[in-house]
């Protein structure tokens, strides 16, 4: 079944791109101005899940196919506003922990993306066999929440919240929580190797994701201490 849908799903001018897109406000901040096809990308820090969907939505909407293996509460109507083609987007909610390894393999061989959240550790082998599955296929495999010792590999770039403060209340603690202002750091291997930060509307207050300030790489980060994480 998923080899009939991947027919269906992939491009047949896979190897004629190498990158693909992103929103505008990540463009500054990824190597290439843009997700490298057969790489390993790591989302680390609070709202990780956010900054999946909307690190993704540009791949979305661009024709590609999303694969969500082991996010079952995953807020679609939030996913759709950070510009998510939920059209786009395939889960698989909760597999076989016995099987989870075949079940991403065969996912990296049907989609363009396959986002996974592992909820036990990776075994070496498998974790190596999907890095080259992705490699092979030109798959861009990304890795979120979870356990953080999920995965026995540093991956090829990888993004994270290292400070996040949200929006909406008033100083005597009244009002709504609206958007969320994050400082995301991105590091990698090769030419991702220099830090590149930028601090993000992580969501705005129309949903969506939008870039407040690019940050020198120099200037250090502090780390906000969360009373408050959803998604």
């Amino acid at each position: 079944m998923l080899h009939l849908l991947g027919d269906r799903a992939r491009p047949l001018a896979l190897a004629a791109e190498r990158v693909l897109p992103v929103p505008p406000p990540f463009v500054p901040i990824l190597p290439g101005g843009g997700l490298r096809r057969g790489s390993v990308v790591g989302l680390a820090g609070p709202g990780g899940t956010s900054l999946a969907m909307a690190l993704l939505a540009e791949v979305s909407r661009s024709g590609s196919w999303v694969v969500a293996v082991g996010l079952p509460h995953l807020g679609l109507a939030a996913s759709a506003e950070m510009g998510l083609d939920l059209e786009r987007l395939v889960l698989v909610a909760r597999p076989e922990p016995s099987r989870w390894a075949a079940v991403a393999a065969a996912l990296l061989d049907a989609f363009e993306v396959v986002l996974v959240q592992p909820t036990h550790a990776v075994r070496p082998a498998d974790a190596r066999r999907l890095e080259a599955r992705a490699r092979d296929r030109g798959a861009v495999l990304v890795q979120t929440g979870g356990r953080a010792d999920a995965w026995p590999h540093a991956p090829d770039l990888s993004l994270t919240v290292t400070g996040a403060v949200w929006a909406g209340l008033s100083a005597d603690g009244h009002g709504r929580l609206h958007s969320r202002r994050v400082t995301v750091e991105v590091q990698g291997r090769r030419q991702a190797a220099r830090v590149r930060r930028a601090e993000l509307w992580l969501p705005a207050a129309d949903g969506s994701v939008a870039l407040v300030a690019p940050v020198p790489a120099d200037r250090p980060v502090p780390v906000v201490e969360h009373a408050l994480e959803v998604g």
